[in-house]
């Protein structure tokens, strides 16, 4: 069973950066699709990107898209979420899922049964 771990949060200025990674166990991290989401408080929890199983595939919110990038390292069996040009609107518990069902780059929380516990993001104004 792959656990996941996030870790990379913290308090950053608006306009700064943060880089969060998703490390997990297992040696068949490289089978799973990775999904990043976050929830503010207060809000429901929403996609902000997901990459396929070999990296080739990535997809994006469109609140995020052009700021953040997410990529992967199966060697390492982590996946990154590298965010640009912060806002205080970002600010959220970030988590990171996986699942191996299909191969499909999936933006809802239902299609992705694997999920870390979150790392908290806070962007001051």
């Amino acid at each position: 069973q792959v656990q996941l771990v996030e870790s990379g949060g913290g308090l950053v200025q608006a306009g700064g950066s943060l880089r969060l990674s998703c490390a997990a166990s297992g040696r068949t991290f490289s089978a799973y699709v990775v999904g990043w989401f976050r929830q503010a408080p207060g809000k429901e929890r929403e996609f902000v990107a997901a990459i396929s199983s070999s990296g080739g595939t990535t997809h994006y919110a469109d609140s995020v898209k052009g700021r953040f990038t997410i990529s992967r390292d199966n060697a390492k069996n982590t996946v990154y979420l590298q965010m640009n040009s912060l806002k205080p609107e970002d600010t959220a518990v970030y988590y990171c899922a996986a699942d191996s069902r299909y191969l499909r780059v999936g933006t809802g929380q239902h299609e992705y049964t694997l999920w870390g516990q979150g790392t908290q993001v806070t962007v001051s104004s």
